[in-house]
């Protein structure tokens, strides 16, 4: 049914899907445990930002293991961490317990969003390669999409409903770990660790057509596989990678996703609905995001950034308009916030993957995705943490907090349009020769 680098580019996109359900799930969750643990604004922010604390960690740490070990079983390791962690937030009592699964948990998602689009890339052919690393994304939101879901499904089994929510995970790691193991290393690891006559056979099956061309194309890109990412070379693809991901956050999208219900709640919603509106936040994640995938190829990065820059930024606005003051947020909060979903999915939620794990060479790749995750994810624990401290602090805390990201979406906008380089249809050693370093 699928060709053979489509079946294991979706095979290692499951780490999305469970990146993207540990992301949303503890929205549900939310409310019971600040009452279950009688958690206060900041250590409640704290709770739920320890699984983002988590993923700086595991974003900075795993691009040494993927260079030495490879990889597919970093990935293997990375299934067996997500299983550890759904079994452990389900099964303890105690808040501090709670807080370590949920930060091991956060390790697994920072690893994957490195690794998952690194190997993607590397076993893409250049013609499939952005619907191919897309489908990672695709994979985060239909996690989103289904924690939601299952939160819905789950609310109203009382006060153990949380333990159904976060423990669920156990399905999904547990058939990742299963099928990981069917699909081949990186060509491009094997490669550059010197194991040459493993590679050639996965390249073939592959389809690349010149395999010889293609492998001394890799060895030219490397000069030294050990060199160091913060030289002035790759300065570019460094500050290009640091501020999408930057951007990505300063947007409020975790912000939204984590604390949904809460956000519907202070919208006027009653507490059932507040459960429901989500479902559709999702659902509107899942299909933009896949309209992104069909033509992220044919438009472009850049293309697709721009639309979406200036559609967040609309109705990022028209979000905190609605909550100007105390009493006037109304129902069409999920209009709004369902037009932010659509144009974040379309945009930054389709791109950032796909271009970072683009934009660095060979040598320095594992490097340059650890550092772009590891921005990504200290931007999402920074926006996490103070966002229930900023709506708890102040009647207006909603208001200055959607103004903040809609005033981010702006510079966004400036960034994309003056310098953002376009990377379809260019292979990974024709990108860095574009963007200048030899």
């Amino acid at each position: 049914m699928f060709s053979y680098p489509v079946r294991i580019a979706l095979i290692a996109a499951i780490g999305g899907f469970l990146f993207g359900f540990e992301t949303a799930v503890i929205s549900g969750a939310d409310k019971i445990i600040e009452k279950l643990w009688s958690l206060s604004s900041f250590w409640h922010g704290f709770t739920v930002a320890s699984s983002l604390i988590g993923t700086v960690l595991g974003s900075l740490v795993v691009g040494t293991p993927a260079k030495i070990y490879g990889r597919k079983k970093v990935l293997l390791t990375i299934a067996v961490i997500y299983l550890l962690s759904a079994v452990g937030c389900a099964s303890i009592s105690t808040w501090l317990l709670f807080v370590f699964f949920r930060f091991t948990g956060g390790i697994a998602v920072g690893a994957s969003s490195v690794v998952g689009p690194m190997y993607i890339s590397e076993i893409a052919p250049a013609h499939l390669r952005g619907r191919l690393a897309g489908s990672f994304q695709l994979n985060i939101v239909g996690g989103i999409f289904i924690a939601y879901l299952t939160n819905f499904l789950f609310a109203g089994l009382g006060d153990e409903a949380w333990r159904w929510m976060l423990g669920v995970m156990v399905i999904p790691a547990g058939l990742f770990w299963i099928l990981l193991r069917t699909i081949p290393e990186s060509p491009r690891w094997l490669i550059l660790n010197n194991r040459e006559e493993e590679a050639i056979p996965v390249m073939r099956k592959l389809q690349e057509i010149d395999v010889p061309g293609a492998v001394r194309a890799i060895r030219e890109s490397v000069k030294s596989h050990q060199e160091s990412l913060f030289q002035k070379r790759y300065a570019k693809p460094v500050l290009y990678a640091v501020l999408l991901a930057m951007f990505n956050q300063l947007s409020g999208i975790n912000a939204i996703l984590y604390y949904a219900p809460r956000i519907f709640e202070m919208a006027g919603f009653d507490k059932s609905a507040a459960y429901l509106q989500p479902v559709y936040i999702g659902a509107a994640n899942l299909l933009f995001t896949l309209l992104a995938m069909t033509v992220i190829d044919k438009f472009g990065r850049k293309t697709l950034m721009l639309i979406g820059s200036v559609g967040m930024i609309v109705f990022l606005a028209l979000t905190a308009y609605a909550f100007r003051d105390a009493h006037s947020a109304n129902s069409n909060v999920l209009i709004y916030l369902i037009g932010f979903i659509a144009f974040f999915a379309f945009s930054q939620g389709a791109v950032i993957w796909v271009f970072i794990s683009e934009i660095f060479p060979n040598s320095v790749r594992s490097q340059g995705g650890s550092l772009g995750s590891f921005t990504h994810w200290i931007m999402a624990a920074i926006i996490s943490w103070t966002f229930p401290v900023i709506v708890e602090g102040s009647a207006h805390g909603g208001f200055y907090s959607f103004v903040f990201y809609s005033g981010m979406m702006l510079l966004q906008l400036l960034f994309i349009w003056k310098m953002m380089p376009e990377t379809k249809g260019r292979s990974l050693e024709e990108i860095q020769k574009d963007l200048g370093i030899e």
